[in-house]
């Protein structure tokens, strides 16, 4: 199998993946506070895709490494962003959501990679936009696949986090005082 029909197979896999993580764990009861984040987030990122796809016809690659390293590393990415996805959404378990919202039994998790940032599961999303990004090879598709997307996971996030905010208060507070949002150490 070449590197290019491993990253068609894995892209499959991930959009399989957000499917059915949207099917089985969409929040209708409990204090739900998406605010419309889900469908922003989604529309964004398909629409991203979408331009991405046309541009590729009108953009040659032009980042350096584009025909030896560049498709590589970004299947890399993506595997290694598929991961943290994947081990995030388990390591919250029943508590996570596709939508954002809390329930009463619902406990601050701190565990797993939620003690390296507090959301795992976008650092994952993340990484798999990077890593379209980088597979696409230009930079003008690099931004179209990068900057939107995460406009709207950004947004995701602060809504996530008033409602963890009026869920968990002064827990909260503490663990957003010891641990970064999205990058480890960094933001």
């Amino acid at each position: 199998m070449s590197v290019e029909s491993v990253f068609h197979a894995l892209t499959y896999v991930w959009l399989a993946l957000e499917i059915l993580v949207a099917v089985f764990t969409t929040r209708w009861r409990g204090k739900v506070q998406d605010r419309g984040t889900q469908v922003i987030l989604w529309v964004v990122i398909i629409g991203s895709l979408k331009v991405d796809e046309w541009m590729h016809g009108v953009f040659a690659p032009d980042m350096p490494g584009s025909h030896s390293w560049l498709r590589p590393m970004a299947l890399a990415i993506l595997v290694l962003g598929l991961g943290i996805r994947i081990a995030a959404i388990f390591n919250l378990g029943r508590a996570f959501s596709a939508n954002v919202a809390t329930h009463e039994t619902q406990t601050l998790q701190r565990h797993g990679l939620y003690r390296l940032v507090r959301h795992p599961s976008y650092l994952g999303l993340e990484l798999i936009l990077l890593a379209f990004g980088l597979h696409a090879r230009t930079w003008a598709c690099f931004a179209v696949v990068l900057i939107p997307p995460t406009l709207a996971l950004l947004y995701r996030i602060h809504v996530e986090e008033i409602a963890l905010r009026l869920a968990f208060g002064a827990e909260f507070e503490v663990y957003c005082r010891t641990t970064k949002r999205l990058i480890p150490g960094v933001y």
